[in-house]
């Protein structure tokens, strides 16, 4: 087995209780999201924060007309949820934690999330984060074209749409070829 990394999708005020809110399904899986990337830190392997981030009006991105505002650049929206951000700034100087802006659903999508996964050695990614069906959905799609194997925590993914959330979890193992735990 190759080494691995979690990446955490998206788990900010925004999208938990702000701007674009997912709500209580967030809220809920806030100590596992925690609890795991504890654990990836404390066992040495990379902790990515795949955080999205726009500006405010921006016309020319796909999202604003399908989106209110959301995640925009120094917005208190933007900061990490909970006790997610308590975990970043006590781990905030670990060279195993890398913190990484994302303008859209994928990761891997105009960032340089595929380079420091493979000059690590990473080929297994663990998925957390929000929402289910759209930007986690997008990065385990990315990750299994690019050759990753991907797991996907059931208990720190979450969706507004919960119809879609059940569908991507589907989706994640019939055709990603993903372990859902």
């Amino acid at each position: 087995m190759g080494k691995k990394a979690l990446i955490n999708v998206d788990y900010t005020i925004d999208f938990v209780n702000g701007a674009l809110p997912v709500g209580q399904p967030a809220v809920e899986i806030e100590e596992s999201i925690a609890s795991l990337t504890e654990k990836f830190l404390a066992d040495g392997d990379l902790v990515v924060l795949a955080i999205d981030i726009h500006t405010k009006g921006d016309p020319y991105h796909p999202e604003t007309q399908l989106f209110p505002p959301h995640n925009i650049a120094g917005t208190e929206g933007r900061a990490l949820y909970g006790r997610l951000e308590e975990v970043y700034q006590q781990h905030k100087e670990n060279k195993q934690l890398y913190y990484m802006d994302k303008t859209r659903y994928s990761a891997f999508a105009g960032t340089d999330l595929d380079i420091r996964l493979r000059e690590r050695g990473i080929t297994e990614i663990h998925l957390v984060g929000v929402c289910t069906d759209i930007c986690v959905l997008h990065t385990a799609m990315d990750a299994f074209n690019k050759g990753y194997s991907i797991t996907i925590h059931r208990d720190a993914v979450a969706s507004f749409n919960q119809t879609g959330h059940e569908w991507a979890l589907r989706h994640f193992q019939d055709c990603l070829a993903a372990k859902v735990i």
